[in-house]
């Protein structure tokens, strides 16, 4: 089984891309190098990957467009961008894109060895929360595992979907749960026809729970939604 971590190297320079290649597995990562922007994207939707290293300037497909299209699929998906312009508009769109870091080239290989750790770390933590599965909201126990709601000796038998989105609203709570962060996590598609899908399961939870006053699911426009408890 291999256990180290999964990094997809999208570099078309293909003598700079083999030698970081080879120094990122020295250093005990499984590393996939795309020589493009087509070729990242093809490799990107056969792997499961940790963290996608992109280069900005590449033929057939530029790293922002792939950049864009991989938080399309999966949007929580860490990014670090790769680039030898030094130029303002191009580091703040990479970041507007939802980069988790940008590295200009030249640059020194323990530093983008710090950085890689640095945001899965960050990754993995963040990762963590999303695997509760029992929540106590205001009067309600809710277990996701179980697909139970209750409060006192009324029991909800929720669909699977109805779970899930309750689970994600619970590990936000009071905060802000975006739209496309349940989206693609539980449909796996970020579209009008899913987003209205949504919006049904929505209102279904509402009604379970109106038994307890002191919790509302609230809708921030075009944002997501949050789910407050009043303590």
């Amino acid at each position: 089984m291999n256990d180290k971590q999964r990094l997809l190297l999208v570099e078309d320079d293909p003598s700079f891309g083999a030698v970081l290649k080879d120094y990122l597995a020295i250093n005990d990562f499984d590393v996939t190098h795309a020589i493009d922007g087509e070729d990242g994207l093809a490799k990107y939707k056969s792997g499961e990957f940790d963290l996608c290293i992109l280069d900005v300037m590449m033929p057939k497909k530029d790293g922002f467009t792939l950049g864009k299209e991989i938080k399309d699929l999966k949007s929580e998906q860490p990014i670090i961008f790769l680039t030898a312009k030094n130029m303002r508009e191009d580091v703040l769109n990479g970041y507007k894109i939802g980069a988790d870091d940008y590295i200009l080239k030249p640059f020194d290989s323990e530093v983008l060895l710090y950085k890689i750790r640095a945001v899965l770390q960050r990754h993995s933590a963040d990762e963590e929360k999303f695997e509760q599965e029992e929540f106590k909201i205001g009067k309600f126990n809710f277990n996701a595992k179980l697909r139970q709601l209750q409060i006192g000796s009324i029991s909800h038998k929720l669909s699977p979907k109805e779970s899930e989105l309750l689970r994600l609203l619970a590990i936000y709570r009071n905060d802000l749960m975006p739209r496309d962060v349940a989206l693609t996590r539980i449909w796996h598609d970020d579209n009008y026809f899913t987003s209205r899908s949504m919006d049904v399961y929505i209102a279904k939870l509402r009604k379970y729970l109106k038994d307890d006053s002191n919790v509302e699911i609230v809708n921030i426009h075009g944002e997501g939604f949050r789910l407050l408890v009043s303590e």
